[in-house]
């Protein structure tokens, strides 16, 4: 008996079925794919939270500068890229010289996996998240109202240390920043990587993703993901504004 070969209408039913079911999977794969990337971004952001904690229990309370810089004598959580080496190798070299080093040991958690800029040469950045600049950062230099010491903040659990920053200037260049009332406006810009959701890592050592709200948020951040230079110091659109009042709220500063 011969075997029986397909038609040519045969095969296209046959490939017309497959390309619907990868059309109803491949939604689902993505975010499957997106819940693997943030449950890793928030293990990174728990991991880097403890480590910033520790680090106040064995320097009698002070917290480590969230300020990264290039002198050798800060007291930087990470250092600006240096030494020798490609721009992975003198981003990783800056890391390794900042002060949580010791303390996280890890290279891996202080980038979000879900973080595109490593693949997108010239906006090329590894490290994917930034302290923000009341947690002995650049409010210090700017208005001097950055806290130094654990003892003063005042609600650990809300108020936020780490946030993932997607700055379009190649890597996350100084803390991240927000303004404060009675300005209402974004300074550095968010990185929302998780189904509009950014993760955060809050001073009590927890991590968590929070949802974002505002569309002008999300736009906001599609262009500083893409390098646009113009994403700084942009006000909420009208109507709008919770998530910057959010993060206001657990921004912590002195009185």
């Amino acid at each position: 008996m011969k075997n029986r070969a397909f038609t040519l209408i045969e095969l296209l039913v046959v490939i017309a079925i497959i390309a619907v079911l990868m059309a109803i999977l491949m939604p689902a794969l993505r975010l499957a794919k997106d819940q693997a990337y943030g449950i890793i971004c928030v293990s990174n952001l728990k991991s880097l939270s403890i480590s910033w904690y520790l680090y106040k229990d064995d320097n009698d309370d002070k917290l480590v500068g969230g300020h990264p810089g290039r002198d050798p004598d800060t007291d930087a959580w990470v250092k600006a890229p240096q030494g020798l080496g490609d721009v992975t190798q003198q981003e990783y070299n800056g890391i390794k010289a900042g002060l949580l080093w010791p303390y996280a040991k890890e290279m891996d958690i202080y980038r979000c996996p879900a973080d595109r800029r490593k693949l997108q040469p010239p906006n090329y950045a590894y490290r994917s998240y930034s302290i923000a600049g009341g947690m002995n950062g650049e409010d210090k230099e700017w208005n001097g109202r950055a806290i130094t010491r654990y003892s003063e903040v005042e609600n650990p659990a809300l108020k936020l240390v780490f946030v993932a920053e997607c700055d379009p200037r190649k890597y996350n260049m100084g803390s991240w920043v927000v303004s404060h009332p009675p300005n209402n406006t974004w300074i550095d810009p968010l990185a929302i990587w998780h189904n509009k959701r950014s993760t955060i890592g809050w001073a009590d050592g927890h991590a968590e993703k929070h949802r974002w709200v505002d569309k002008s948020t999300m736009h906001w951040a599609d262009l500083a993901a893409i390098g646009e230079q113009g994403v700084f110091n942009k006000a909420p659109d009208a109507g709008e504004g919770e998530d910057l009042r959010f993060m206001q709220r657990s921004y912590q500063l002195k009185h």
